[in-house]
């Protein structure tokens, strides 16, 4: 038997199981891999939470998964979204759990639903609903009886929405794996692990008919796989040989905060890691983010996590590719998928390769002759973060970059190696809409200070502010009044209100006026604040704000929020006077929420006036207007850079919360980015210097063609003239693929399947969105050009013929490939040189591309 022939089976193999039919099937594991309908499986999983998205979007997002070698999408399950309050359930629009999890089965998609339902995930309260706090004898994620019973109550519904909708694997669904807890770890009291225990028996009693895992959790019973999660797990085993090894969160990046930089990891590392993670005898990982999308409404967590939660992942915020990174991950998926006949029959054998090297080889024997005539796949690993280094491996030579892994299929050919990326780049543009002024008839409406309706509550203590808005709202009016005598100001002593234990944000307001406003750490901090009396009554007015809740940590359904320290009134002739101890009057929430001032129906319900005030009046101030939808089908973004702090809706729904008025420190960015070594979520940094978010996501599901309302809430004065609509789009796509990178997985594995005479040599490919074409080529240099995307200069090795023969192959195209050798140009440009071809194109729309 030839050796051509099993790697036909290969393919034939592939052609299987990647197009699932949805028929009833049993999930078992053993060691090695999920076993899915009896067949072994090497699973590629990617996180794309629901609520991050509306329904129009998922279809997209799930197709665009799977065109970069996804199996499996991820997603928790959003218990304080989906009841909100107890035994009020919502699952509709963005919550439509039921069919997010259908359209992953369109897709012929597997699914592991993360039930929790704590979840971390930077949402709001850790995923838990803030009622919860007010159930006498309640603590979080401990052995507690009524949070045990309420977490029982949601679990057994979401297991049986599931079971009702047929979606178990056994049933012919797509969930293949669910997950109870959350990186819960090995708790701190014997209760923390009784209680361990308990969620996974009361997992284990839903009898979803699929494996249930916990992430983080080294001391899991039997019944219950353990899987890591982290920037690097192949050092990872789960705590039984009988269970495989499993990552759930192979990050992608890291979340947003107000006010810090922006984050990236570079996808050669991300790579690397995954690699790694095979080529050590891992058999699923999930990226997490696969697609991050947006904290609408009020869902993010706190302290000060942004709206966006883009994750650097390889689809971004807005629905689009993030280019190198899905293509260069997608050709590493291509990779390990003509490794996975190989790595699903045998675990891998470690082979010493010198200092900092190392190989691992999956290899299953012929039955003929007992020789390498079956299947072999390799991984060959240089884990030093500087040092090149070529390590010869069964006779043949291979050289490998620094903190790279190469991937050879076959144990002789390099199909991939993780540090040289041939995928293209792609560089998005915000392009404003053709109407300069698309927002228009701008009115505001003042937000009344302090007390506004007769729904009040009394107390003569400062109240915490979590427990007595149940997070209804960001915003909890604490007013008071004190009278001051002419006596008490005599002297030149300036009066000052004296605050502790503040968090997370504070306005004070004095007889009406604004005095101060403040950001405070998560732990505290103490305000002092000049302020101005008159003689007689002066009303308090102190608005305290939190950015979303905690989302974790040990006991965090203790942390507080609001006014819960000391406040004192000072610089008077009679002495500091205490006022935490007097009567204090408290107001849940805004006006313009109650009434809904955002709606198209609720705007009716105050007094609008075409009045603008000017930026930065310190007044709490609603805005109003309306604009036309942009034509075309890319994704919109409406620019609030102009603006202070607060929120926006557009026809109601929620754009998140905005805070463009916190600067970027300019010191924490570094000015390479290095992807190799040890990545953390500091190690690259960018926008120091800038404002926070700027531009937010509008989903097109949300618009109508004209008279879009859009209204905003700011708590800083911004200036709303300056908010303008744009789209998102890719306008510039480059390669730079060198001439010694490996070739396309395609042309290798055809080389593979029949023997043919295939060139195996790289390509530089380049492809525009959908909708549009190549509409020209900026740049284009077969030689030693230099630079980068955008950037691009020829060297002193350059083939003349280089742009005209570009231009030939791509342009009106909407993608096309360019062999990257000296036969494609017909020409050696300069002999003994390493060369590499570097193309630069414009993309437009169909009717611009000429």
């Amino acid at each position: 038997m030839g050796v051509f022939i099993p790697y036909l089976w290969i393919f034939l193999f592939l052609g299987v199981i990647i197009t699932h039919a949805w028929t009833a099937s049993n999930v078992t594991y053993d060691h090695r891999s999920l076993i899915i309908g009896g067949q072994h499986r090497i699973l590629i999983s990617g996180s794309i939470h629901y609520p991050r998205a509306t329904p129009t979007m998922w279809p997209d997002l799930i197709a665009k998964a799977k065109a970069g070698g996804i199996d499996v999408i991820q997603t928790y399950v959003f218990w304080n979204v989906h009841e909100p309050s107890p035994g009020e359930y919502h699952f509709e629009d963005r919550l439509d759990l039921v069919r997010f999890v259908k359209s992953v089965q369109q897709a012929g998609l597997y699914v592991n639903l993360r039930i929790g339902p704590y979840i971390t995930a930077e949402w709001n309260n850790g995923g838990l609903p803030v009622w919860l706090r007010k159930i006498p004898g309640m603590e979080f994620r401990t052995d507690n009886q009524p949070f045990e019973t309420e977490m029982q109550t949601f679990v057994t519904k979401i297991v049986q929405m599931m079971k009702a909708e047929d979606l178990f694997s056994w049933q012919g669904g797509p969930i293949i794996l669910a997950q109870i807890e959350n990186e819960f770890g090995n708790g701190q009291t014997a209760a923390d692990t009784k209680y361990m225990l308990w969620a996974a028996h009361m997992a284990e009693e839903q009898n979803t008919g699929v494996p249930w895992i916990m992430c983080q959790q080294a001391n899991a019973p039997d019944v219950i796989i353990n899987t890591c999660n982290g920037f690097y797990c192949d050092w990872f085993k789960p705590n039984d040989n009988t269970k495989p090894t499993m990552w759930t969160e192979n990050w992608t990046g890291w979340f947003h905060n107000f006010g810090a930089a922006t984050p990236h990891r570079p996808v050669e590392d991300i790579a690397f890691a995954t690699a790694r993670f095979f080529e050590k005898g891992g058999s699923f990982v999930n990226y997490y983010m696969y697609f991050g999308g947006t904290n609408f409404g009020r869902t993010a967590s706190g302290p000060f996590l942004g709206t966006s939660y883009d994750y650097d992942a390889p689809i971004d915020e807005y629905g689009l590719l993030h280019q190198p990174k899905w293509g260069h991950l997608a050709d590493l998926h291509s990779a390990v998928r003509l490794c996975e006949p190989a790595m699903i029959l045998t675990d891998p054998v470690y082979q010493y390769l010198g200092n900092n090297l190392e190989g691992h080889v999956y290899e299953v024997l012929g039955k003929q002759n007992q020789t390498s005539s079956g299947l072999c796949c390799a991984f060959l690993a240089n884990f030093d973060n500087a040092q090149n280094a070529n390590v010869t491996f069964q006779g043949n030579i291979f050289s490998l970059p620094a903190w790279s892994v190469s991937i050879l299929p076959d144990c002789k050919h390099v199909a991939f190696n993780t540090a040289k990326v041939s995928a293209q780049t792609s560089v998005t543009a915000i392009r404003p809409t053709s109407q300069p002024n698309s927002i228009q008839n701008w009115e505001s409406y003042q937000e009344p200070v302090g007390l506004w309706d007769s729904k009040t509550i009394f107390a003569n203590s400062l109240l915490e502010q979590i427990n007595t808005t149940l997070d209804t709202s960001d915003y909890l009016w604490y007013t008071t009044s004190v009278n001051i005598s002419a006596e008490d100001l005599q002297g030149n002593a300036q009066q000052q209100l004296s605050i502790s234990s503040t968090k997370y944000a504070l306005q004070i307001y004095i007889n009406g006026d604004f005095s101060g406003n403040h950001t405070l750490a998560n732990s505290g901090l103490s305000v002092d604040q000049s302020i101005n009396l008159i003689v007689g009554r002066n009303e308090i007015a102190l608005l305290s704000m939190t950015v979303g809740l905690q989302d974790g940590g040990y006991r965090y359904d203790m942390v507080s929020a609001g006014l819960n320290g000391s406040i004192k009134l000072k610089g008077l002739q009679s002495g500091d006077r205490e006022l935490s101890t007097q009567q204090w009057i408290y107001q849940v929430g805004l006006k313009g929420e109650a009434l809904q001032i955002y709606t198209q129906q609720g705007a009716d319900f105050v007094q609008w006036t075409s009045a603008i005030p000017p930026p930065w009046t310190g007044y709490l101030s609603w805005y109003k207007a309306s604009f036309a939808t942009p034509s075309g089908s890319d994704p919109v973004a409406i620019y609030f850079g102009s603006m202070g702090k607060g929120q926006a809706w557009v026809n109601g729904n929620s754009l998140g919360r905005f805070w463009p008025s916190l600067f970027i420190s300019e010191t924490d960015c570094s000015q390479t980015c290095d992807y190799r070594g040890t990545f953390t979520q500091s190690k690259c940094l960018t926008d120091c210097g800038q404002q926070s978010q700027q531009w937010y996501h509008v989903p097109r599901e949300w618009l109508q063609p004209n008279q879009n309302l859009l209204v905003v809430f700011d708590e800083l004065g911004g200036d709303v003239s300056k908010i303008y609509v744009a789209t998102k789009t890719v306008d510039t796509v480059c390669a730079n693929v060198l001439q010694s990178y490996p070739p396309s997985v395609k042309a290798w594995s055809k080389f593979q399947v029949t023997r043919e005479k295939v060139l195996l040599i790289p390509e530089a490919k380049l492809e525009c969105p959908d909708n549009q074409l190549i509409s020209s080529i900026k740049f284009a240099s077969f030689g030693n050009p230099q630079g980068s995307c955008q950037a691009f200069q020829q060297g002193d090795c350059h083939a003349t013929n280089s742009m005209h023969l570009v231009k030939k192959i791509c342009i009106g195209k909407k993608s096309c490939s360019i062999p990257v050798s000296s036969t494609t140009f017909g020409l050696e440009p300069c002999a003994g040189v390493s060369k590499s071809l570097a193309v630069e194109a414009q993309c437009q729309p169909f009717l611009s591309a000429t």
